[in-house]
């Protein structure tokens, strides 16, 4: 019998999609299930981006450039600029999603057994794609009374060995909806120059910050030119998931140099994606606008709902659409499949995901969930019902 490599065996599932065999087992039997598991919008995506697609006269569907066409590169280093991020289409390179932005990044700046160092819980993937690398995450533990702010520099200095080469941040985050300040982004600045590393910012989620607070990049801060790297993506922006384009900034020559060696091993990136994505930078602000107000609400809406849940606590998010909520149960994934398999109210119920499978270090977020505010308010409220009835029937 073959043997599956050790890798392969130590990759880890996705708290996110792992209890899809049981929601899709629940809508066989009738039951309408509420997905606050997974990041996907129910925002439609701007119509400028689908008719590029669907009015190319395209007649052969060639490869595109692999780190991406130079008009779209040009086109997205604009938008940047827009928002004080002084790059050029050099400095940019077009991957399928954001995913392969991070897979990219990782096999450029480390090798095996190097060690990331990455503020938890943290968007689940961070442990694949550190896996996948043979990259050993580091964790460094935010905490829930906190609202997941930065962690202070010492527990930082503590962890950076001679292995260490980066410090990942999701911002905002995900799972957390944490939106770091600038003051946290400069003393993440200090760290990395005193140590010589790089700082990775997962920035996909930059539009969506709320109650007047504004997103600042770690390509905004001077000094940071050789050692930032930014990860991001159309996905959530444009609610494009499945678009798959995604991209990598940096300043770094080297870096990027090194990048595109990976970006060549996989060809291209898809040629209609780029269309759509070329087609949605024209989005008018109006949109983003709108979309704002309306995660607004329904951020105000879902936590309003499940703070009047007795023993239910919520970390209230200052941006993307996510928030990490303790429940009274001593074992979330548990909890998530029982909902699934043994529980209804009058034929709905609802899945969410374990938050256990956002933190790298074992046992932590056992009573946690992540809950992703991507449904109308009138679903939420229900999904919020839902979730107390199964609270006072669940056997914990």
């Amino acid at each position: 019998m073959p043997v599956i490599s050790k890798k392969g065996l130590k990759m880890p599932e996705s708290p996110i999609r792992k209890l899809v065999p049981y929601a899709e087992n629940a809508k066989k039997n009738g039951v309408h299930v509420f997905h606050l598991n997974i990041g996907q919008p129910d925002i439609k995506t701007p119509q400028v981006a689908l008719d590029a697609v669907k009015n190319n006269s395209i007649k052969t569907l060639s490869y595109a450039r692999s780190e991406g066409s130079e008009e779209y590169r040009t086109k997205l280093s604009k938008y940047y600029q827009k928002n004080e991020i002084n790059v050029s289409e050099k400095d940019l390179i077009i991957t399928t999603g954001g995913s392969e932005a991070l897979l990219f990044t990782i096999g450029s700046i480390t090798d095996p057994d190097d060690e990331i160092i990455i503020p938890e819980p943290f968007y689940a993937n961070y442990n694949g794609f550190s896996t996948a690398s043979g990259v050993k995450v580091v964790p460094v533990n935010s905490k829930f009374e906190d609202n997941f702010a930065l962690p202070k520099i010492e527990e930082f200095e503590k962890l950076i060995t001679e292995k260490t080469k980066a410090i990942l941040i999701c911002n905002p985050g995900n799972p957390t909806g944490y939106l770091y300040s600038k003051e946290e982004i400069e003393k993440l600045k200090k760290i990395v120059l005193k140590h010589d590393l790089f700082l990775i910012a997962d920035e996909v989620y930059r539009e969506f910050t709320y109650d007047g607070l504004k997103h600042t990049s770690v390509l905004s801060i001077e000094g940071l030119e050789n050692n930032a790297i930014v990860i991001d993506s159309v996905s959530k922006r444009y609610s494009m998931c499945g678009a798959r384009i995604g991209c990598i900034v940096s300043k770094n020559e080297e870096f990027i140099k090194t990048a595109i060696k990976f970006a060549q091993a996989r060809l291209s990136p898809p040629t209609y994606a780029l269309i759509a994505s070329e087609a949605a930078l024209d989005t008018p602000q109006s949109y983003f606008d709108e979309v704002i107000e309306e995660y607004v609400e329904r951020r105000n809406t879902l936590t309003q709902e499940l703070e009047k849940i007795e023993g239910v606590s919520v970390a209230k998010p200052k941006g993307a659409f996510y928030c990490v909520v303790q429940l009274p149960v001593k074992d979330t994934d548990h909890f998530a499949q029982w909902i699934l398999e043994k529980f209804n109210s009058n034929n709905q119920t609802i899945m969410v995901a374990p938050a256990s499978g956002f933190y790298s270090t074992e046992g932590e977020g056992k009573n946690q969930v992540r809950i992703a505010y991507v449904l109308n308010k009138k679903d939420l409220i229900r999904s919020v019902e839902i979730l107390k009835e199964a609270l006072e029937a669940y056997p914990n």
